[in-house]
Parts: structure tokens; C-alpha cells; sequence
């Protein structure tokens, strides 16, 4: 039984998606008595997001979905400058046209999770830019620099740990929470925003802009940030054995992203399922129950789920029939192969020899540089790739015809 009594804390709490709130009951009363317009911001280094983005997707999502009205920020300014959360060292500056073509390219992902639209609880989608290239440099340290002090700034995370590991960190980055607190207040302004969600590692930059709100313009702001997730076996959301996880289709094939899903581990499902999907909670809990072979089932409902909210209905089922019409051609000879792995690490060439699937390593290396070799559909041909298996089987192809497994 949840605590909240607006509908969008309760969505929120009852799924996972509460790590830290600003202030629960100003927040729970504002949403259950008006729709509360909230947003989430984005920066455009790349063409496509990733999985580890997904959680502030969803989260704009779950806002929309409890009737409220979801405000997508495009950080056309800010990746300008770099946001420092999280990172070890400055990240390469891009010019204004390459900015502005990946913005083009990731909105059509938004397209899929969110309504846009001019109605009270549509979807809206701004470029910070819009203000931020607008703002002058002295206007901005009088207006808005004057409410910040170094001492502060200097006790935030993303600050401290660059500063600990002595690596540089730029007058230029330092500046990108500035920037962000005046982006929570201009929305304030401008379109009535009263709220802010992102992972936990943007704490600091949301308090900011509270704080900003409130000294400027006396407004009431609140924040929410979501807990940075991590797999069960302790590495980092949005990565896979064969790099990002990217959420446009034009970055990673269809069957590629199904896969990630369906390999998860035993014990991220249900969680995964409450955070990545619209599963009803009744049906998770009986999802999450099943032991044995049986989780398999599980997995390919939340590949299923996963991938049809971010690719379409369509593409979640050709990429199921695509695994399902894998594993039936590799059984058709007998059961495939199997290679259980001492300490879960294996490097492809000893992965291939062990199953069968070459006779030397000098012919697995050769087949890997031919291109025939795979794991878990994907084509791999540096002879160093190593495997990482879990609790999860790893399928290694040779070819078309020949599949084996890696078991832990």
C-alpha cells in the first residue's frame, strides 16, 4: 500500500522509480489537486540515447501516464558546454549542425513513449539552446551567477570526483550547473513547470534550480530522481557484451536490442519489468515467481514488452520469431552444444574450439575474421572479443547452421 495519495507518487513508489524527492508532500498534495507540468532533459551527443536513458523516459512516461503533462528538453545549449555528472574527464565539444541532427534523430524514439500534442497533459519538446545562446555573458553572472557560490558547487559529487582523481575539470563545465538551474526556472516561467526528474546523480543540479526559483522569483519548485540502475551482476545499465544499447534502430539492429532483454539476469526481471515496461503489477509478481527454465518465459515477455514500446509491435515480434526460428534450426540435428565456463570469462576463440565449431584455435581466429562468428546474434570479428557469461546461457553461432551455448 503505497503512502501517496495522488496517483502520479503512487505510480511512481509502486513501480520503483523513487530515490530521492525534494519535498514528498508539497509534491503528492500539488499532483493530486492539478496537473503538474515536468521535465526531463536531454543532452544530444549522439545520434541515438541509450538504455541507461531510459529510466528518465520512462519516468516522463509514468508523469503522462498519472495525467500530467511531460516537458522534453533537448540540451542544445548545454551539450555545448558538458555535463560533468558521472564523467572522469571533459567530453569532445560538437558544433551546432551536428547538435541539431542528432536532436532530429532521437526525437522519433520519443515519438514511441510519449504523447506530443497542444493539449493539457501533451508532450512538449524545447531546445535549451533557444534561451541559453540568447543569454548574455554579463547579464548572466549578475542575474543568476550571483545566487551560486563556489563553496557549494564545490561539495557536489560530479565536482568531487574529478577534483579527487585530480583530473581537469574545465571553467567550462563547472558552468553547466549554472546553466541547468537557469533552465528549471526559465521553464517555470515559461510554461509553468513545477518539476524536475532525472537519476540520481543529477541531485545536485535539481536542488540548484529550486533554489534558484525560489531566491529569484519566490516560486515553489520539486524534484525527483530516479536510482541509478545497475545490473544484479554489478555492471552498468545500457551496456552489453557488444558495447552501448541504443534505442534507435539506426544504432542497433531490432533483434540486437530484443536480445539484451531476453539475456538478462534471473534476478533484474521483475525489476526490469516494473521500470522498463506497462506489464500490470499483478502480472510481474506472478512473472517474477517462476524458478528454474522457467524465468526464460519471463524474459522473453519482458524482451517482448521492452522492445515494443521502443521499436513497435511489429519489430518485437519479428525479433522474437527471428530467436524462436534460431534456436529450432539449431536443434534440428539433436540438442545444441554446451560449454559450461569456469569463472564466467571465455574469449571467443576458446568458446568456438570448446563447442565444436572450429578444430584449432588458429581456425577459429579465421572464422571470427571472416565474419561467421556470433554472440547472441551479433557479428563479431576481432579474435580478442571476450565472453562474459552469468546466469543468463550466451548463444555462439558458426555460421548459419551451427549454435552452441555457454553456460555458467
Amino acid at each position: 500500500m503505497s503512502q501517496y495519495s495522488s496517483d502520479l507518487l503512487r505510480l511512481l513508489d509502486v513501480r520503483g522509480y523513487l530515490h530521492q524527492l525534494t519535498d514528498a508532500a508539497g509534491l503528492d498534495a500539488l499532483a493530486a489537486r492539478q496537473i503538474v507540468p515536468g521535465y526531463g532533459g536531454f543532452d544530444a551527443t549522439a545520434p541515438s540515447l541509450h538504455v541507461g536513458n531510459l529510466m528518465l523516459i520512462m519516468l516522463l512516461r509514468r508523469l503522462q501516464q498519472a495525467g500530467h503533462k511531460p516537458i522534453v528538453i533537448m540540451g542544445g545549449g548545454t551539450t555545448k558546454v558538458g555535463d560533468p555528472s558521472g564523467k572522469d574527464e571533459g567530453r569532445k565539444l560538437l558544433d551546432d549542425a551536428a547538435i541539431a541532427a542528432n536532436i532530429a534523430s532521437i526525437r522519433a524514439v520519443f515519438e514511441r513513449f510519449l504523447t506530443f500534442g497542444d493539449g493539457p497533459t501533451d508532450a512538449v519538446m524545447i531546445n535549451n539552446d533557444d534561451w541559453l545562446s540568447q543569454l548574455g555573458y554579463i547579464d548572466l553572472l549578475r542575474d543568476v551567477g550571483r545566487h551560486f557560490t563556489i563553496n557549494r558547487m564545490l561539495t557536489f559529487d560530479s565536482v568531487k570526483l574529478r577534483l579527487d582523481r585530480e583530473q581537469p575539470l574545465t571553467f567550462l563545465e563547472f558552468n553547466y550547473m549554472i546553466l541547468q538551474a537557469y533552465d528549471f526556472l526559465k521553464l517555470s516561467r515559461d510554461y509553468g513547470c513545477r518539476l524536475q526528474m532525472g537519476g540520481s546523480d543529477q541531485w545536485g543540479n535539481i536542488v540548484n534550480g529550486i533554489e534558484l526559483a525560489r531566491r529569484i522569483d519566490g516560486t515553489e519548485l520539486y524534484g525527483v530522481t530516479a536510482p541509478l540502475i545497475t545490473k544484479a551482476d554489478g555492471s552498468k545499465m545500457g551496456k552489453s557484451v557488444s558495447g552501448a544499447v541504443w534505442l534507435n534502430a539506426a544504432q542497433l539492429p531490432d533483434y540486437d536490442y530484443w536480445q539484451f532483454w531476453r539475456n538478462v539476469d534471473d534476478r533484474d526481471v521483475g525489476r526490469f519489468l516494473r521500470l522498463f515496461t506497462d506489464v500490470p503489477i499483478d502480472e510481474i509478481a506472478r512473472l517474477e515467481a517462476l524458478a528454474g527454465a522457467e524465468i526464460n518465459a519471463a524474459k522473453i515477455v519482458l524482451a517482448n514488452e521492452a522492445t515494443a514500446l521502443c521499436r513497435g509491435a511489429a519489430a518485437a515480434q519479428t525479433a522474437a520469431d527471428t530467436a524462436r526460428r534460431l534456436f529450432e534450426e539449431g536443434d534440428a540435428g539433436g540438442a545444441l552444444p554446451v560449454h559450461a565456463v569456469s569463472g564466467g570469462i571465455i574469449t571467443l576463440v576458446d568458446a568456438l574450439v570448446a563447442l565444436g565449431f572450429a578444430a584449432s584455435k588458429g581456425e577459429a581466429r579465421r572464422l571470427i575474421k571472416g565474419g561467421g562468428a556470433r554472440i547472441d546474434g551479433v557479428k563479431f570479428d576481432d579474435e580478442a572479443t571476450v565472453v562474459a557469461v552469468g546466469d543468463t546461457e550466451v548463444r555462439i553461432s558458426a555460421g548459419k547452421k551451427q549454435h552452441g551455448l555457454l553456460t555458467n
